[in-house]
């Protein structure tokens, strides 16, 4: 049996909230992470405020399965990824993700991080389906889901508004079965070399 929590770039772990309030007040201060991460307008928070946010969060829900995500290579926080259910009776979550380490956009962290979290998703927690949604001009993350194995489900034509310009919400989602057979076929490809 492998390791559910270790990928090839990184594993995910759970960190202290000293040590996500810190990280989170700094990815906070990037603009641009914080408009590809979240539709609500760009807030500044405390470290103080962020962990106790963080800290009644893991008192109050036991709904919500949140990792951090670490580097392999140098342990390094790079962001972080959580499973919400919005029902266990028919096995259904929403996923998020954020990198909030600029050195590590497009460099293949986040798409491993969210390997990691579907399968953590559909081996752990029996769900059938998760979902997520993502700006449209988030081009990055849509294809990084594609690659995973999501398949577009939904467009909400001028949901948001950034600078003046409406923009496009997307729906993702993928199927156990849809994930379960792209793991066969991905063990056989790796059988015939």
């Amino acid at each position: 049996m492998k390791d559910i929590y270790r990928g090839t770039l990184v594993r995910l772990c759970d960190d202290s909230p000293e040590v996500m309030a810190k990280a989170y007040s700094k990815w906070d201060r990037d603009t641009e992470q914080h408009r590809l991460a979240d539709s609500d307008p760009a807030q500044l928070w405390s470290e103080k405020k962020i962990k106790e946010t963080l800290e009644k969060r893991a008192e109050n829900n036991t709904k919500s399965f949140r990792f951090s995500i670490r580097t392999l290579a140098d342990d390094t926080l790079i962001g972080g990824v959580g499973l919400w259910i919005s029902s266990w009776t028919h096995s259904d979550t929403w996923l998020g993700i954020s990198i909030g380490e600029r050195d590590y956009w497009g460099r293949g962290y986040g798409t491993d991080a969210m390997r990691l979290a579907v399968q953590y998703g559909f081996i752990e927690l029996n769900l059938r389906r998760i979902s997520l949604g993502l700006h449209a001009y988030n081009e990055r993350a849509l294809k990084s889901y594609e690659k995973v194995g999501f398949k577009l489900e939904g467009r909400m034509r001028g949901e948001g508004l950034r600078d003046g310009v409406r923009f496009d919400s997307l729906w993702m989602g993928i199927l156990r079965e849809e994930w379960l057979a792209a793991q066969a076929a991905s063990n056989e490809r790796h059988l015939q070399r």
